[in-house]
């Protein structure tokens, strides 16, 4: 059977998988194949005239226009890609291969329809990344900030926030917010009002669309003003669910569909394994550095504390002072009351010594009931015996126990950077014979009642 050209020019063009385009100087389209209603989500009547670079990307039509004026100057683009916006808001990746045909005034293009392909590579990418960012990240927040960046490449997501679930008494936190609106719809608390309360609890993704919700689930929740797109995905570990991550739209140009909220929930495995990393290496870090009772720096941090604030204090002129304490006679304690009522007073006296001093000031446990507390950047030669003064005031107030009470005191010695040393050491000896010093002057012990 004889084909006629005018079956070979149309009908077999539109069966064509790959959309074929021709596009004017001015870079309106004057002719598109039936593939670009499929790609693009316009039909072709709709596109005729259309300029094609407000189909773009708007991060991609800088580099969209420079390889278009390289066309036009003779030069054949066989496998540029860039990105299109399809008319219901999705993003579509596409493969171009492009020629300038000078007799017709013409660009002659074929598209190929890559979103597939590059989905995948940007979510293979963005699992290593993720893992990448676990180790990398100093802190959950940065590592936070790290996952803000990795989910924009994956879909539109300017407005993003980590919501962390705790199932001991159902209450939210939210350690990262980059989203303005966000703010009213947040709650403390889960109740049906927040849209996260489906996530958490059904722990499953959840998508609510302005134009295409059933209209008796839109009441039950309160999204921030002007939403367009809200999407949420449930952070799943093996303990169970951490919390969630949020994405919302405001604008037209930036819509959720069905997939982006299987892509978000594929990558948000790899997010929970991330967190949860960190907060296991945060809260190792802290126990290597922390007293298990008091909460309070050991010694190894305690130390290394001191060495910083030396070097600070050498670089900047500044003078700082080293205290050394302990509890005049809380053997006693442990002895008449128990070690439980002994641990008990050991943290109270951690509480007092921390309020007693400046937020720039650390306080750390030695051991057994020696404390140490350093200043920084004092000033004035009464600054160290007001804050020595201070924690005596704070001594003279019984310690209530369930078994009583007790008044204890402390022996307290002082080192003052740079007079009584300039190293550690040097400090830690004079303070701690200071301390003795103190205490032989004093022959009472603690009196219980």
């Amino acid at each position: 059977m004889a084909l006629d050209s005018e079956f070979i020019g149309t009908r077999i063009m539109d069966l064509l998988i790959d959309a074929v385009c021709v596009v004017d100087a001015e870079g309106r389209f004057v002719f598109v194949s039936a593939a670009c209603e499929r790609i693009f989500g316009y039909t072709p009547d709709e596109m005729i005239g259309m300029s094609m670079i407000k189909l773009v990307h708007p991060d991609d039509r800088q580099q969209t226009l420079e390889a278009a004026s390289n066309i036009m100057r003779g030069q054949v683009q066989m496998h540029f890609e860039n990105r299109y916006v399809r008319k219901d808001g999705r993003i579509v990746d596409i493969m171009w291969s492009a020629r300038w045909s000078e007799q017709e005034g013409m660009r002659l293009a074929v598209a190929r329809d890559i979103t597939l392909l590059k989905q995948a590579e940007r979510i293979q990418n963005a699992i290593y990344q993720i893992s990448e960012a676990a180790h990398l990240a100093e802190g959950l927040f940065e590592l936070y900030q790290h996952i803000h960046r990795i989910i924009c490449d994956l879909l539109p997501a300017d407005n993003f926030l980590v919501a962390l679930y705790d199932d001991t008494c159902e209450a939210l936190s939210f350690p990262y917010v980059a989203d303005d609106q966000a703010v009213g719809a947040m709650r403390g608390q889960l109740d049906t009002r927040n849209p996260i309360t489906s996530v958490i609890r059904e722990g499953r993704a959840v998508l609510y669309r302005y134009d295409v919700t059933d209209d008796a689930a839109v009441p039950v929740v309160v999204l921030p003003d002007e939403t367009q797109d809200w999407l949420g995905v449930p952070l799943i570990s093996q303990a169970g669910i951490l919390g969630a991550v949020v994405v919302q739209s405001y604008v037209g140009s930036a819509r959720y569909q069905e997939h982006d909220k299987e892509l978000l929930q594929f990558v948000s495995t790899q997010i929970a394994m991330a967190i949860e990393r960190k907060q296991a290496e945060i809260c190792l870090r802290h126990m290597a550095g922390h007293d298990p009772l008091t909460g309070l720096p050991n010694r190894a941090l305690f130390n290394e504390h001191v060495d910083m604030a030396l070097q600070v204090a050498q670089r900047l002129g500044e003078q700082l002072a080293l205290l050394y304490l302990d509890l005049d006679e809380f053997k006693e304690v442990n002895d008449i009351l128990g070690h439980e009522a002994g641990d008990q007073v050991l943290c109270e006296v951690a509480r007092r010594l921390v309020q007693g001093v400046r937020d720039s000031d650390m306080v750390g446990r030695m051991g057994g009931d020696e404390f140490t507390v350093l200043l920084t950047n004092i000033r004035g030669e009464n600054a160290v015996g007001i804050v020595m003064d201070k924690i005596r005031a704070a001594f003279a107030q019984p310690i209530a126990l369930p078994s009583g009470s007790v008044n204890l005191s402390t022996s307290m010695g002082a080192a003052r950077y740079p007079g009584h040393g300039t190293s550690r050491d040097e400090l830690v000896r004079h303070a701690d014979a200071g301390m003795y010093a103190a205490k032989r002057t004093k022959l009472t012990g603690p009196q219980l009642r």
